[in-house]
């Protein structure tokens, strides 16, 4: 389907995808690029890429597919970067976990060389990071949400359904707002209240006694507290409207919990855990 693709951040989400499409026939050639120079060493040495390149710009010289897989908060520095060889006929995507900002950064830098630009989601990941974690089944049977813009070229937004659904993914398609709301619900406030639970324990004078005697309902509710810092700064920072709105309808529900504990209404509390009980066990996952 793509004879080269320029890959830009060789972490796990780039290489992932490039070890994905290498395995499916889909790409010939992998020219890749990320800041450390070890992990293009480690990338090429593990067959994740074909060919270093010494800037993002040079990643992208030939390729007619191109992935930017760095974080949210570098992705105007790399679109400005690469601006100049961003040709018509070459997809151009992301892997951001937030959209409604990244399309802004490419309607700033990109203007008249937007409709190349497909931005994607693929709601997949592992608590480790980097190359060496690199797994060419990471997409396979996930979700990819693409949030293409009204200037964004319809070829180009097929040929993107293409690429990740060859690699095993279930694409859906909506928009940079619609995408940010659902998501501060669904995995960027879980984010957050993993985080503070884990820490919220470990900082009492008893914590680490606490956490000796947790059973696997604390580890599988914090599991996600191990995520990638730096990755999960820029998130809640990038999607921080839509996660603190999500994070005042989760205090209103919480309060409910509270003040039926301090009344010792035990019709309330069961009838509130009833709701999420059942809510949970109808849930199509």
């Amino acid at each position: 389907m793509f004879r080269q693709l320029g890959l830009i951040g060789c972490g796990l989400m780039g290489g992932s995808f490039a070890l994905a499409m290498k395995r499916a026939g889909l790409v010939k050639h992998v020219v890749g690029y990320s800041k450390s120079p070890s992990t293009v060493i480690t990338a090429q040495k593990m067959g994740v890429i074909d060919q270093m390149a010494e800037s993002a710009l040079m990643a992208v010289s030939g390729a007619d597919i191109v992935l930017i897989a760095v974080p949210v908060a570098a992705t105007e520095a790399t679109l400005r970067a690469i601006r100049h060889l961003v040709h018509p006929n070459t997809l151009f995507m992301d892997v951001g976990s937030t959209k409604a900002d990244v399309v802004a950064a490419a309607r700033r830098v990109l203007r008249e060389r937007l409709p190349s630009f497909v931005p994607a989601h693929p709601i997949a990941g592992k608590e480790v990071a980097g190359i060496t974690h690199a797994d060419a089944t990471l997409y396979q049977d996930c979700q990819v949400v693409l949030t293409p813009t009204v200037e964004t070229d319809m070829t180009l937004i097929e040929r993107a359904r293409a690429a990740w659904t060859g690699i095993g993914a279930q694409v859906r398609v909506m928009t940079p707002d619609a995408h940010d709301a659902a998501f501060a619900a669904v995995s960027h406030l879980p984010h957050l209240l993993a985080f503070a639970a884990f820490l919220s324990v470990q900082h009492q004078p008893e914590g680490a006694q606490f956490l000796e005697l947790a059973g696997p309902g604390f580890r599988d509710f914090t599991r996600i507290a191990a995520g990638d810092p730096a990755v999960w700064r820029d998130v809640l920072l990038a999607n921080k409207a839509q996660v603190l709105a999500q994070a005042e309808l989760f205090k209103t529900t919480l309060y409910k919990f509270e003040s039926a504990m301090r009344d010792g209404n035990a019709d309330v509390i069961e009838g509130l855990i009833k709701q999420a009980a059942t809510g949970r066990a109808n849930w199509k996952k």
